[in-house]
């Protein structure tokens, strides 16, 4: 999940003590070749600081509210602090734009990558690039490589899973939209239809409830819940990933934008030069292995 904040590693090292996750998205369709390559036009010359962004001379950065942590850190996308926030402005000043040239908007997760000419230059909200969702939006190359995971109660049944076949026979619960709800559909195949809900914090209110049996989020947000929202809870386990790609977390572009190779280009970049690895060590560096559910 990224270098966690001080709070979150604080959190993190209660829940150790006794025993993290990141955000909607979110989380966010089993992904066919999804790093295969970055959709977009291409020829474009991507002089810094002269891209033809939304509004001249700014970058329009997006994403949902509230921005969870630890990919954001104290629901403000603008103070660079929590993994996206920091992958964020990373990008924006490899494009050549600093951070006072940043404008933030709030788009709710499934509007970023729905059909529609898009208000944003970029948005940056754990979505995972998939081919279902590139014949919407344009993706930049990934920026996370994420798996899904399961978050149960403390000493309830489905905390004892051990497998996919221990959890068939339970509810489970996931965001709408999202690549964990595809998780639950195509890989575990439950025997009881799955509760979808609207936002992740409706997911872990029907977890804490008592509603599903177990909830499915994204590795990095399953840390964060288990760390630092629901202590009693526990992740019972990580998915491995489906076929031989990677889910990986994309900016979402415009369809056809002109500025999807040089955002790919600048997450490219930052890749090479290990400051995506830097800024993942700094925001989500607590997040330590889950047992693999087979």
């Amino acid at each position: 999940m990224h270098l966690a904040p001080r709070a979150l590693r604080r959190a993190v090292a209660a829940a150790t003590i006794a025993l993290l996750a990141t955000a909607v998205g979110c989380a966010p369709q089993p992904e066919e070749k999804a790093a295969a390559s970055p959709s977009g036009s291409t020829g474009t010359t991507c002089a810094k600081g002269e891209l033809a962004t939304k509004t001249s001379g700014k970058l329009t950065i997006a994403t949902d509210e509230p921005a969870y942590e630890p990919w954001f850190k104290d629901d403000k996308p603008a103070n660079g602090k929590g993994f996206e926030s920091a992958v964020a402005y990373a990008v924006a000043q490899q494009l050549g734009y600093d951070k006072s040239a940043v404008v933030w908007q709030s788009v709710p997760f499934n509007k970023a990558f729905a059909p529609g000419v898009k208000t944003f230059d970029f948005d940056i909200n754990q979505v995972s690039i998939s081919a279902e969702r590139r014949k919407a939006v344009d993706f930049s190359s990934g920026y996370y490589d994420v798996r899904q995971a399961v978050i149960a109660l403390k000493g309830s049944k489905a905390a004892k899973a051990t497998s996919i076949a221990d959890l068939r026979n339970l509810k489970l619960g996931a965001q709408v939209g999202t690549t964990s709800l595809d998780y639950i559909t195509d890989v575990v195949k439950p025997k009881q239809q799955a509760a979808v809900y609207a936002k992740n914090d409706q997911a872990k209110s029907a977890l804490k409830n008592g509603q599903v049996d177990a909830i499915v989020t994204d590795l990095p947000t399953a840390f964060y819940i288990t760390a630092a929202e629901v202590t009693n809870a526990k992740i019972v386990g990580q998915f491995e990933n489906q076929g031989g790609t990677p889910e990986q977390f994309g900016l979402v572009l415009d369809k056809g934008s002109a500025l999807t190779p040089c955002v790919t280009d600048a997450v490219d970049a930052l890749r090479k030069a290990g400051t995506l690895a830097k800024i993942e060590k700094q925001w989500l560096s607590d997040a330590v292995d889950a047992p693999v559910l087979k």
